[in-house]
């Protein structure tokens, strides 16, 4: 230990990317037990709730009733609940949560805590960082409308069908009307709750039962080609490489080395990986144009349909990081019930037209909007899944502001390091919290993370480098990758409880890469001096260097403006290549 602290910055990194490609995170075995038991718990939940609801059967019959409408609806509700409580997405070790294993309702039950309005200066009611009283009473009933739709029996009859019928729409009502007055005062709950998938599946609801089919296959289609197009850049194969390395299943060293152009010396992605990537997008493109245009639930239907199982049950298998497990489960469930007990129901059936009008602005619109102007759309609802390209962070602290936030902020956790300090030892803490940053300086942009901080911080001993999205589960409850949830409106809202000195923390915000261009762009954030500078990076020179910091301070950037604050903050870095002047 006294010689890797002696290592700087861009050595320790060096040796934990070379220790990713081998081993990913290293995480223990009982891990993916954990999350094993986790899935058991969100299937037999949803299995209990369904075969509570009067006249259904019990759990022997299954075979009887498992595709009726109420379980697909009871499903929809059950996994939206599930994700707002905190048991599904960003849960457990390989969120970097280990005590508790979540935050989510331990937080969003506790006021006082962080809360991130999504637009506080344009919505009345929503201004402020605190969470109230109010807030909490809100989520509350989120939780008990939930419930109170999943014990309710099947009252609206299926036209032509036998059964115990479909719940009444207006059972739904008190969950959409929460969940929304909820977003509106924190967005952090409304991403969590999957609202882009789940909160828009319950208007489908109010339509006839033919045309409640037609609509659940248009929200699958969308998030299926959401992800195809997300996958249309050149980060994707980066994504995967890192995604294999970690998969618990794969445990040959030299499949894993496969993946990189030449282990050791040159981790970039290999030919392997970007065959997979372009593999993966044509799956998520092709297959479901099928089964949603031209699937009649025949045998092409059911080979579609379990070729597309088989892909969701893969991607399951890897256990990615942020861990969306339980979503690949409704996946595909989605596919037997949606397309094989359904496969008849075709979209050229539809008979209301509004349907159309209910979907399109959230399945059409906000993608497209999220794909060309990313910074004003969560890769949530624009649907830019799990494909590389998100907004992220990195904060660097001086020491004791580290301790004075910790001290500071109302929470239900420590920091990672510290929870992993209290199941190890403080050594193999730092050593975890290493990892963590490999993990992100082994995808794309993590080496244009790695030159940024390098051109604040250098090889500044004193400055402590955290991802945002670690930032992000200790002081709000809630990461899934999502960097606008640790941007500078975290930063600011962290700084009104602790009053740092200029200086002590210092944030750069990499934004995703908008389809129509080849650059991202970067800001620099002071807590107590506010944005210092802003600039771009190009995607072509992160593709061309390593996992570890190369060029000091020196890494390229493009368009660079300076603040009035920043041209002083910043005066010891890197020169800047266009004229600065102040921004606003």
């Amino acid at each position: 230990m006294t010689e890797w602290q002696q290592r700087s910055r861009a050595e320790r990194l060096q040796v934990l990317t070379r220790h990713w490609v081998d081993h990913g995170f290293g995480s223990p075995q009982s891990v993916y037990s954990f999350y094993l038991l986790k899935l058991v718990i969100y299937a037999g939940g949803a299995l209990l709730f369904v075969a509570a609801t009067p006249g259904i059967g019990g759990l022997g019959d299954i075979a009887s009733w498992w595709d009726e409408g109420i379980v697909y609806q009871k499903l929809v509700v059950w996994t939206l609940l599930y994700e707002v409580i905190g048991l599904g997405c960003g849960s457990g070790p390989l969120s970097s949560r280990f005590m508790p294993p979540i935050g989510s309702i331990l937080y969003w039950v506790r006021p006082g805590t962080i809360r991130l309005p999504p637009w506080p200066n344009r919505v009345p009611l929503t201004k402020g960082s605190r969470r109230t009283v109010f807030d909490v009473a809100v989520y509350l009933v989120v939780l008990l409308s939930a419930v109170y739709a999943l014990l309710q029996p099947g009252g609206q009859e299926v036209a032509g069908a036998e059964g115990v019928g479909l719940l009444d729409p207006l059972t739904v009502v008190p969950l959409i009307v929460a969940l929304a007055v909820l977003g509106l005062r924190d967005k952090t709950i409304f991403l969590a709750a999957r609202g882009e998938q789940y909160w828009l599946s319950l208007f489908i609801f109010f339509f006839a039962y033919g045309d409640q089919l037609v609509g659940f296959k248009l929200v699958m289609l969308a998030l299926w080609w959401g992800a195809a197009t997300s996958k249309l850049n050149h980060h994707f194969p980066y994504v995967v490489a890192v995604m294999m390395s970690n998969a618990p299943f794969m445990r040959f060293r030299a499949v894993k080395r496969l993946m990189y152009r030449d282990f050791p010396n040159d981790l970039r992605p290999s030919w392997v990986p970007s065959v997979l990537a372009h593999v993966g997008t044509a799956t998520e493109y092709g297959v479901p144009l099928f089964l949603v245009f031209f699937g009649d639930g025949g045998p092409l239907t059911w080979a579609a349909l379990i070729y597309m199982a088989l892909f969701h049950l893969h991607i399951l298998s890897t256990i990615p990081m942020g861990v969306p497990l339980e979503w690949n489960v409704f996946f595909i469930f989605s596919l037997f019930y949606l397309f094989g007990a359904h496969g008849d129901q075709t979209v050229w059936q539809l008979e209301n037209p509004w349907l159309l009008a209910v979907l399109l602005p959230s399945l059409v619109v906000l993608p497209l909007l999220g794909n060309v102007r990313p910074d004003l759309v969560s890769f949530l609802p624009a649907m830019r899944y799990y494909a590389g390209n998100w907004a992220t962070s990195s904060w660097m602290f001086r020491p004791a502001a580290l301790a004075r936030m910790s001290e500071a902020l109302t929470t239900s956790c420590t920091l990672p390091t510290e929870q992993l300090a209290r199941l190890y030892d403080p050594r193999t803490a730092v050593l975890m919290a290493g990892k963590a940053q490999s993990w992100r300086a082994m995808h794309s942009h993590g080496r244009a993370h790695n030159g940024l901080v390098d051109r604040v911080a250098g090889d500044d001993p004193d400055v402590v480098v955290i991802d945002g999205e670690l930032i992000a589960g200790f002081a709000i409850g809630w990461n899934f990758g999502e960097g606008h949830l640790h941007n500078a409106q975290l930063l600011n809202a962290i700084q009104e409880r602790c009053g740092f000195a200029p200086g002590d923390v210092r944030i750069m915000t990499l934004e995703g890469q908008p389809i129509q261009r080849q650059d991202q762009r970067y800001e620099i954030h002071d807590a107590a001096l506010g944005l210092l500078e802003t600039g771009t990076v190009t995607v072509a020179q992160m593709r061309e260097r390593q996992p570890w910091p190369t060029d000091g301070r020196d890494y390229p950037v493009h368009d660079v403006r300076r603040t009035e604050a920043g041209i002083a903050a910043l005066a010891g870095t890197a020169d800047v290549e266009s004229p600065t002047a102040p921004t606003s």
